[in-house]
């Protein structure tokens, strides 16, 4: 996968305000708050920032915490991990792998068969209908 990596000024002209606070700065989104966190339509997730896709529909559930969660990514290949231990937590910071930037967090609280939850911010996700057939 060819890397993405643009100036922050390039970033600040392709992103809404609300998206470089999240995507750029890792900012967080309000829980309960995102557009795609009840979205139950079958497709793909993509980055926001840069179009890589991350997640499919099938492996999105309800996890109750606010924000749209996945079991897992659509490939080794979507995302990174890094660690996070910011506002006096340790956890796990989820960035998309072409552009780098921040998605959300992955926990180790999901359902079968991953275990995983990751976490993911409405804002720094596009939802992409699977079309029929």
């Amino acid at each position: 996968m060819e890397k993405l990596t643009l100036s922050d000024a390039e970033w600040r002209t392709r992103l809404t305000p609300a998206q470089y606070h999240v995507l750029r700065e890792a900012g967080t989104e309000r829980a309960f708050a995102g557009a795609l966190n009840d979205n139950k339509a079958d497709g793909l997730y993509a980055c926001a920032a840069c179009g890589n896709t991350l997640f499919d529909s099938a492996d999105k559930y309800d996890s109750g915490s606010g924000w749209p969660s996945f079991t897992r990514p659509i490939g080794e290949e979507a995302v990174t991990d890094h660690s996070d231990r910011s506002h006096g937590m340790v956890r796990t910071e989820t960035r998309c792998a072409r552009c780098d930037s921040h998605l959300g967090h992955v926990f180790p609280d999901g359902p079968p068969p991953t275990r995983q939850r990751y976490c993911m911010n409405s804002i720094s996700l596009d939802f992409r209908a699977r079309e029929d057939g």
